[in-house]
Parts: C-alpha cells; sequence; structure tokens
C-alpha cells in the first residue's frame, strides 16, 4: 500500500469524558424510600477485589477526509477530516460500586496500560494515570495537512484502540457487584489511496466511507 501510518500516543494515555449516570459510585447515607433495601443505599466496601473477563481491544475509526485526486507527483491535500465516532470512557454498574476512577484503574492494570503496584488508585499515593480522568475531552481530529509523493486518489482517517472488559467487584463479606468498563489506549491516524488494497483493518473501513463502491477495497455488489 501507499501512504503512511501513525501512532500518535503512548499507551496509557487516554483522553475521553464519562457517560454520565451510568456508574453507581457509592450510594448515600440516607434512609431507604419505599421498596428500597438497604443493600441498593449501602456504600461499597473500599477493600474488595475485582475480577475481569472478556477483555477485548478493538480499532475504531474516529474521522476520515473525502477522497482528493492528485497527479504526477503527488502533493499537499486539503480535504479537513469528518467526525464519524467519538470515544468517550464508559463504566456501568448494577448497583454500589467504586468509584469510575478506581474500576478504571483496575482495567488499565488488567490490560497493561497501567504499570503500579499500587492496589487501588486511592493507594497510589497520588500518582496520576489519564486512563482514570474520566473528564478529558476525546481526541482532536488531527488538521495536518499531508503531501503524498505520488499520484493517487486519497483518504486521511484517525482511529483509536479501544479495550473493553466485564468486571465483578467483591467485597470481603461477599456483597459483589458487576458491571462493564471501556476506555481508549492509542490515538491512530493513516492516509489511504483509494486505487490500492491495504492490509490495514482501519483504513479499509476509511476506503468504506470515503471511496467510490468498485474501488480496491470497496467491491460491488458482486463482490468482485
Amino acid at each position: 500500500m501507499r501512504g503512511t501510518v501513525r501512532r500518535a500516543c503512548a499507551a496509557g494515555l487516554v483522553i475521553g469524558v464519562l457517560v454520565t449516570g451510568l456508574t453507581a459510585c457509592s450510594g448515600d447515607d440516607r434512609a431507604p424510600r419505599a421498596g428500597e433495601t438497604d443493600r441498593a443505599v449501602r456504600k461499597t466496601c473500599a477493600d474488595g477485589t475485582f475480577a475481569w473477563s472478556r477483555v477485548t481491544e478493538r480499532d475504531r475509526l474516529t474521522g476520515v477526509s473525502d477522497p482528493e485526486r492528485l497527479g504526477t507527483g503527488g502533493g499537499r491535500l486539503h480535504h479537513s477530516m469528518r467526525r464519524v465516532y467519538t470515544p468517550r470512557p464508559s463504566v456501568r454498574a448494577d448497583g454500589p460500586a467504586p468509584s469510575a476512577a478506581e474500576i478504571l484503574f483496575s482495567l488499565g492494570k488488567k490490560t497493561g496500560e497501567i504499570d503500579s503496584d499500587a492496589r487501588t488508585l486511592a493507594e497510589a499515593g497520588g500518582d496520576t494515570w489519564s486512563f482514570t480522568d474520566v473528564r478529558l475531552p476525546a481526541p482532536e481530529l488531527d488538521e495536518e495537512r499531508t503531501a503524498p509523493g505520488a499520484a493517487g486518489e486519497y483518504v486521511q482517517y484517525a482511529g483509536v484502540r479501544e479495550v473493553a472488559a466485564d468486571f465483578r467487584y467483591t467485597c470481603p463479606d461477599g456483597r459483589t457487584v458487576s458491571g462493564h468498563a471501556r476506555n481508549w489506549t492509542v490515538d491512530l491516524g493513516g492516509l489511504m489511496d483509494c486505487e490500492e488494497k491495504t492490509d490495514s483493518a482501519l483504513a479499509r473501513e476509511a476506503a468504506r466511507y470515503s471511496c467510490e463502491e468498485g474501488s480496491a477495497d470497496t467491491p460491488g455488489p458482486s463482490g468482485a
């Protein structure tokens, strides 16, 4: 394939925003309302343990430009990327659970995005990781204008690598809560030529958005 791919962020650097209303963090000390149980409003324990399952990693396309044809010798591209997906940290739980930051800290340790001997974020001695920061915005689409050096029909694209998993949090007294967490770890970007096949799944997805049907990575109805 003619083109380039960049990997802009080191592993562990995650930017995003919390999906509000998805995480039950601690409960409160008010009396139970009618129909509620003590367990529904009780604070979760701080010394429980996480068990993670169904850990997945997936590259997601976040932005893509319209195709731009360049003649012999190439030249500078001018089309901006449009956003097709906004990555956000997401933490869901089916009952009282640790904070979203604590859950993401545990997920980060599970997936290798966080290297720490601390058992919990609270015990990390003031150390911070962007993977646990639920308030940062999604990555901006790179507006740098690329200048391919050969003729072709080019598309610029951007993406992120997401990690996700299910968790079960168990307190010493046997109380448990289950949930799901997701965050992104790497800011990706690249350039592809609609006239050439690529071995990149992210570039093929960009081709399906922008290249004409029948181009190298967007076969026509016959599948040719």
